[in-house]
């Protein structure tokens, strides 16, 4: 019974323990851990105060050792995070925190420098590593000690220091070129605003922690040569105060103080050392992407043959003279096993890759025979690829070409307000491995060759020096661009040339081409669903807008006028109104789309005026702007020739005329834009279009009237022309 009832006891004691233990635990999660996270601040000043008082408040010998604990702990979790860092900018406290650790290792060591020259001890740590590396033997326990020291402050600390230092100006040096990288990927819609900010923020701090990390490297290179110094101080000034002042005899004295001084240096020097090395981790990781780990297997793992390799050697080393087998076999063995497991594994996955194809294309094959009637559809935008660049598309394969194509639709959406119909990308066999072709329509509009491996570095005009690669002409802007090898990208930017990757190339082309060719893209269909889009806002106007009023195809070609010259009809509902307005007088799309052109003159303006609100432009001489008015009115026809009935001799006057004037311009830092009278601007558009679709042509009476105009030059012919 007795016995009954004390298993009783112990059975209720073991459970309020328990339920005890267990609030304690939830008062830990809930209560005082929350407060701790939100008053980090407060423990960083405290732990700063601390250290500082390290420097001048004498401690006892436990309380060193916690310190020395602390230290340790601390340079064994930065070098952890170093070796499982995947960018630097993760560990972007790190130069802060070099800092503060080099500043507690200095406390610690003037704290231990007093507890071994005032009492001639430093606590159970710093004589454990003392007993543990001497074992005996001072000399020994010195050189090892020296050793030490030359590997952190020469190898270690001098290389982690000229890295971070290289880093440092490299990443500097190359800012403004990553700028411009960024400005015209915003530009050419393949990223938007807000990732824009993102990676101008991220480029900012970028530059911030190498300028960082450049001086805080020269912390542990002070701390390594104070750990120096304090050594000798504590050697030659322990055993002059052991002798001198304690009466200990020379043997007593050297064995006391050496014991000591080493053991200091050693707690000193390893977290040191420890950090060091961190150090050297996260500067030397600024091109990687990936984990350390994952890095160096991967690098590692896939090369079979230099591993197998490697083993034979060793056996052959193994066999030498003199040489011992054990370690070399053994070495060999393990280097070849993995060789040989390694490569088995990759001709594995390259069967079931291929195995896994076979079976794709046999399913194919059972599908279903598409009707007739798919092979008689054309896409409206398809962009052909060859071999080479189908892994740009591929996203197993990294390739992103897909969503910079959605990227420029919305882009070209945003700015023209036209809804650009979807993108097929196709490979094509037939066309140059590196070769692909944009069509709109079935119909061939560009063709341009890419190096995926490569990079295009474009010279915008303020480039300095040449660099080795493929020269080529950049598709869009005409500039002279080669291209580069991927460690060529820094000393290219640093010298002012603008860098971009191969698919960056293509989509640039993409959308330049969409945007000269967007009035071909809207059809009936695109124009009838933007209409519809307005029902709900502009319910009144739409009701208007009837087959017996507007019919559709006034609207479409119109618009179509519009987008052609690079006007934005995302001022939809203003258009509509114009039309409504002027169509009762005439149906004439031409003269109708003059007029929806003076109802958008500010949006004309906007387009072609620079940031100081100036239109920079192209004149016609009076002489010659009349004669063409006098054409139009003999030739009193809405079917007038694109020459305006003028003579061949008059054309091909005025044509290299506009030559001359457009370099002019060009050489001055504008985009060339003419500006006649309202009557000729759509006819000298159409005669100039075909050999110059670059240049805009506007008229005086289509811009608000506080629009500044400034002509640069004009087009003339000679009098004998005329006639």
């Amino acid at each position: 019974m007795a016995d009954n009832t004390q298993l009783s006891k112990s059975g209720k004691g073991g459970v309020l323990a328990d339920l005890k233990n267990s609030r304690f635990a939830n008062s830990m999660q809930h209560k005082v851990l929350p407060k701790i996270a939100s008053n980090q601040d407060f423990g960083l000043a405290a732990g700063v105060v601390l250290i500082l008082a390290l420097l001048i408040v004498p401690i006892s010998p436990f309380l060193l050792d916690m310190f020395l604990t602390v230290s340790i702990g601390i340079a064994v979790l930065i070098l952890l995070i170093a070796v499982y860092l995947e960018r630097p900018l993760d560990f972007s406290a790190f130069p802060a925190i070099l800092l503060l650790t080099t500043l507690l290792r200095l406390g610690l060591n003037v704290a231990s420098t007093r507890l071994i020259l005032g009492e001639a001890e430093a606590g159970e740590i710093i004589n454990a590593f003392g007993d543990f590396v001497i074992g005996g033997n001072y000399v020994v326990g010195l050189i090892i000690f020296i050793i030490l020291l030359v590997i952190n402050f020469v190898v270690v600390i001098k290389g982690s220091t000229r890295i971070a230092e290289v880093a440092a100006r490299f990443t500097l040096d190359a800012l403004p070129g990553k700028q411009m990288s960024i400005d015209a990927d915003l530009n050419a819609g393949y990223i938007d605003e807000q990732m824009a900010k993102s990676r101008r923020e991220e480029l900012t701090a970028e530059s911030d922690f190498y300028g960082s990390m450049d001086g805080a490297a020269k912390f542990i290179k002070g701390d390594a040569i104070a750990g120096i110094i304090i050594t000798l101080v504590n050697l030659i000034g322990g055993f002059t105060i052991g002798m001198m002042q304690r009466g200990m005899d020379f043997s007593t004295a050297l064995s006391t103080y050496t014991m000591l001084t080493i053991g200091d240096g050693l707690v000193s020097q390893i977290p040191s050392l420890l950090i060091s090395v961190a150090g050297g981790l996260v500067v030397t990781r600024s091109g990687s992407k990936e984990k350390l780990d994952a890095q160096i297997g991967k690098q590692f793992g896939t090369q079979t043959r230099p591993l197998a390799i490697a083993s034979v050697v060793l056996i052959g080393m193994a066999m030498l003279p003199g040489f011992p087998v054990a370690p070399f076999l053994i070495l060999a063995s393990i280097s070849g096993s993995v060789a040989f497991f390694r490569s088995r594994t990759m001709k594995n996955e390259a069967e079931q890759k291929l195995r896994g194809e076979l079976q794709e294309a046999d399913e194919s094959e059972k599908t279903e025979e598409k009707p007739v009637e798919e092979l008689l559809r054309i896409d409206p935008i398809e962009i052909e690829l060859g071999y080479s660049l189908i892994a740009m598309v591929d996203e197993t394969q990294g390739g992103d070409v897909f969503k910079r194509i959605t990227n420029v639709r919305r882009q070209l959406a945003s700015e023209f307000g036209v809804i650009i119909p979807p993108v097929r990308v196709r490979d094509n066999l037939q066309l140059e491995p590196e070769s692909y072709v944009i069509k709109i329509r079935g119909n061939e509009v560009a063709r341009n060759k890419l190096y995926p491996q490569l990079l295009l570095a474009m010279n915008p005009g303020t480039a300095e020096g040449e660099i080795e690669g493929v020269e080529v002409t950049e598709p869009v802007f005409g500039l002279p661009a080669t291209w580069v090898s991927n460690n060529q990208r820094e000393n290219a930017e640093i010298m002012g040339y603008t860098v971009v990757e191969a698919a960056t190339v293509l989509t640039t082309h993409l959308t330049e081409i969409l945007r000269r060719n967007a009035d071909k893209l809207l059809t009936r269909q695109d124009t009838r669903h933007l209409i519809d889009n307005l029902k709900e806002d502009y319910p009144a106007l739409i009701e208007e807008v009837k087959p017996e009023v507007l019919q559709l195809s006034i609207i479409q070609k119109v618009l179509q006028s519009l987008l052609r010259e690079s006007v934005p009809i995302k001022d939809l509902p203003v258009i509509l109104e114009s039309l409504l307005e002027y169509v009762k007088i005439t149906q004439n799309t031409d003269v109708l789309t003059e007029y929806v052109r003076h109802k958008l003159g500010e949006v004309i303006k906007k387009i072609h005026e620079d940031q100081n609100g100036v239109i920079y432009a192209i004149g016609i001489d009076p002489e010659l702007e009349n004669n063409m008015t006098k054409s139009l009115a003999t030739n009193n026809d809405s079917s007038v020739s694109p020459s305006m009935g003028l003579r061949p001799s008059y054309v091909s006057e005025i044509i290299e005329s506009l030559k001359t004037s457009i370099d002019e311009v060009t050489v001055a830092g504008h985009l060339p834009l003419i500006i006649c009278s309202a009557q000729i601007r759509p006819y000298f558009y159409r005669m100039i279009s075909a050999t110059y679709p670059m240049v805009s042509v506007i008229s005086y009476t289509e811009l608000p009237a506080e629009s500044e105009v400034e002509i640069l030059t004009s087009i003339k012919i000679d009098e004998q022309v005329y006639g």
